[in-house]
């Protein structure tokens, strides 16, 4: 049995350009190719892909994937590590929803609340002495005082947004596409959109340097793997920053 290109893009949530460009670099190739030229992958193939995708949300870069790939042939044993990875995010969600429901108990029914069991699996604030750091106290405040504001709803609701904007850097950064072109130009305006809705930025502070600091993101998002990782890795992050580079250079 196999599926169709259009089907596995369906069923994986990526896109036909994806697994067609994962292709031609040799990472995934169709088990065989209809007379029509239509691509089609088998369960060996959904296997790989499925590697492809875990070690993508580990922050891999494609050429880091290519070498996992190649290196453990054993793709039940390499399956195992990744189910590792797997159940912490698992344990930490599953921490979060008990605590997120303990919460919701003692409001309902009129108990004390315990603050030593609210945050557990939460670490929104691991960031504040870099942000303090990098752009001073008031930033973070500012940031803060605006992310709390939004309440769970606005919250989850941007936190899609973000992570739809990362998940289409991903699949430009894929294709091929030039940073510099239309695609890369709308996904650069898309991100500088965003960056310059957030309370507490430079991009969003009156008359700060939204250009210099537009650049200096993009040099960080490749330097710091932390931030890399958002985007697939040192490879997709280059991309980001070229396509911003190009942006700024034009439009701000």
């Amino acid at each position: 049995m196999d599926w169709s290109i259009q089907e596995i893009a369906k069923l994986a949530g990526t896109t036909s350009r994806t697994l067609r460009h994962y292709d031609d670099i040799g990472l995934l190739a169709p088990s065989r190719v209809a007379g029509n030229g239509y691509r089609h992958y088998d369960e060996r193939a959904l296997v790989r892909l499925q590697r492809i995708m875990l070690l993508r949300e580990l922050g891999l870069g494609l050429p880091a994937i290519a070498e996992v790939l190649e290196g453990d042939a054993d793709e039940a044993h390499a399956l195992g590590a990744h189910l590792g990875w797997l159940r912490q995010e698992q344990d930490r969600l599953t921490r979060q929803i008990a605590s997120v429901e303990k919460t919701i108990e003692a409001l309902e029914g009129g108990e004390r609340l315990m603050a030593d069991e609210m945050f557990d699996g939460f670490d929104h604030t691991q960031y504040k002495d870099e942000v303090e750091e990098r752009w001073g106290k008031q930033a973070y405040a500012d940031g803060d005082r605006w992310w709390r504001g939004l309440g769970e709803a606005g919250q989850r609701e941007w936190k899609a947004r973000v992570a739809e904007l990362g998940r289409d850097w991903i699949a430009a950064a894929e294709s091929g596409v030039a940073p510099d072109g239309p695609e890369g130009q709308a996904l650069a305006k898309r991100h500088v959109e965003w960056l310059t809705a957030v309370p507490g930025t430079p991009a969003a502070a009156p008359g700060g340097d939204v250009k210099a600091y537009v650049l200096g993101l993009g040099d960080m998002y490749v330097a710091d793997s932390r931030f890399a990782a958002n985007y697939g890795g040192e490879q997709g992050a280059v991309f980001v920053r070229d396509a911003l580079r190009a942006y700024a250079e034009r439009e701000l």
